[in-house]
This record gives structure tokens, C-alpha cells and sequence, in this order.
């Protein structure tokens, strides 16, 4: 008499497997949830801020931490902080996000194209890429914003460009080890174009690294945006944007030092909550955790 069979077990897919080890790692479900409380803070800021973040008053000028009235002091106008750091996590963060986006879309195609073509195509592409991969990321920035010119605009383009190289780099290298793969080769033999193939068999094993190289990006981002407009090549006066507020708040550091460092600890904890999450899911997508 044979053994009464046990009922088949139905394994996770590949993307239940990876939201499964992600939801076990504190570390990443705490910057999960502190990205998510910063984007809700970047969209509702204007309705979230306490004060007019435009309104000055000379009379309250560089008001230290717990005033009444003015809960994390005032800037050099007499300016409520509160108000313009919540006011300011929209434009922070949008110059911090938007060129990670765009460089995401352009250098994960050219990537693609020159990992998936070889040849002369992948090296035509990848020496041209190195040219711009050989400068160091802020320099490059400043050259480049300081050529197009100063604006919210022109510092998008220049970061977008900066960004392109770096993530060509890695989808060109993820592509290469995909197109070896012995299901590539089965679907280019049974007469499947190239672009079938990409679209089919090779995106969704390339884009989840890309992402993940991408999403650590964003930290730096936001330091590199934040540096521009500290140096006057980014966000104009008298928007509320966290390097111009650094900016102008860095004759006060010696009257009111903890007022003068409160962007400078925004920009410093968003880097590394988007630093922490892109950890958390380079973890979650690796099989071999």
C-alpha cells in the first residue's frame, strides 16, 4: 500500500519571494515607511506648513529653536523654518528624484541596446558613455550647470546627464551576462526577433538590478542638487529648497548654529533613508538570502 501522497506546496514567484524577505528586514521596512512620510510631506507640504514659508519679519530674524510661535526658529528674514523645510521637501526632493527618473528611462535603453547588440555597437556606445563616466560626478555637474546656465531646469538636465553614464554602465553589464542565458539562446533559435527578445526575456531580468542601482542614486541626487544650489547654479531666492537654504543661512551658523544646520540634517537624513531602502532591496532581490 502505497503512501497517501501530501498535497503539493506552491512556490513563490519570484517578486512574492522578494516582497516576502524585504517585509522581514526592519531596517528596510523602517526606510520604506520614512520614504513614504517624505514623499506624502513633499505633496502635501503647502497644506502641511504652519506659516506663510515666503512671509519675512525683520523682527524675528534668526529666532532660535522652540520660540513661540516659530517651533524650529526663523532664518535670516525671519522666516518660519518649519514652514519652509516642510515647504521645501516638494523642490528637494523633486531635484533629487526627477534626474534619477530620467537618467533611469536613457541610460537603462543605451545599456540595454549595447549590452544585448555587442560588438561593435556595445563598444561604439560604452567608450562613448566613459567619457562622460570619467569625470567625477560633482565636478561634471558643476561644468555642466555652470555652462547651461543657473535654474531648476538647467540643473534637471545637467544631473540627468551626470546620472546617464553610471546606469548605462550597469544595465550594459546586466544585459551581457543575460544575453548568454540558455533561454535567450532557445528563443533566438526558434526564430524570435531581437526585439522580442529584449522585450520578452530579457527586461524583467534587467531591470529589477537597474532599479535597485538607481534607487541608491537618489541619495546622491539630492546631495549634488542640494550643491548646486548652495553655490548659486541651481534654485533661485526665494524659493524654499534645502541647499539654498544652507546657502543662505551660513553667515548665521555663529548666532544660531542649530537653526543654521536644520537642511543640512534634512538633506543628510533623506540621503540615507533612500541609501537605507536601496540596501533593503538589493538584499530582498538577492536569491541567494
Amino acid at each position: 500500500m502505497s503512501p497517501a501522497a501530501s498535497p503539493a506546496r506552491r512556490s513563490r514567484g519570484y517578486w512574492a519571494s522578494v516582497g516576502h524577505r524585504f517585509l522581514r528586514d526592519p531596517v528596510a521596512v523602517g526606510a520604506a515607511i520614512a520614504v513614504l512620510m517624505l514623499l506624502g510631506l513633499a505633496l502635501f507640504g503647502p497644506w502641511l506648513a504652519p506659516a506663510d514659508p515666503y512671509q519675512a519679519s525683520m523682527l524675528q530674524r534668526l529666532k532660535p529653536i522652540g520660540t513661540p510661535g516659530l517651533p524650529l526658529g526663523s532664518d535670516e528674514l525671519g522666516r518660519d523654518m518649519l514652514s519652509r523645510l516642510v515647504v521645501g521637501a516638494r523642490l528637494s526632493l523633486f531635484m533629487g528624484i526627477t534626474p534619477v527618473l530620467c537618467a533611469f528611462l536613457f541610460g537603462a535603453s543605451i545599456g540595454i541596446v549595447a549590452g544585448y547588440a555587442g560588438g561593435f555597437v556595445n563598444a561604439a556606445i560604452m567608450r562613448t558613455v566613459d567619457v562622460f563616466y570619467a569625470f567625477p560626478s560633482v565636478l561634471l555637474a558643476i561644468a555642466l550647470s555652470g555652462t547651461l546656465g543657473a535654474g531648476v531646469f538647467n540643473s534637471l538636465v545637467s544631473l540627468t546627464i551626470v546620472f546617464i553614464p553610471q546606469i548605462a554602465r550597469v544595465a550594459e553589464s546586466v544585459t551581457t551576462q543575460v544575453r548568454g542565458r540558455d533561454y535567450v539562446e532557445a528563443a533566438r533559435a526558434s526564430g524570435a526577433g531581437a526585439f522580442t527578445i529584449v522585450r520578452v526575456h530579457v527586461l524583467g531580468n534587467v531591470l529589477g538590478p537597474i532599479f535597485v542601482y538607481a534607487t541608491s542614486l537618489i541619495a546622491v541626487s539630492m546631495i549634488l542638487a542640494s550643491g548646486l544650489s548652495f553655490l548659486g547654479l541651481g534654485v533661485k531666492p526665494p524659493e524654499p529648497e534645502w541647499g539654498l537654504m544652507l546657502n543662505t543661512l551660513r553667515t548665521a551658523i555663529y548666532v544660531q548654529p542649530w537653526v543654521a544646520a536644520l537642511p543640512g540634517a534634512m538633506i543628510f537624513i533623506t540621503s540615507i533613508t533612500f541609501n537605507l531602502l536601496s540596501d533593503g532591496l538589493r538584499s530582498a532581490m538577492d536569491n541567494k538570502g
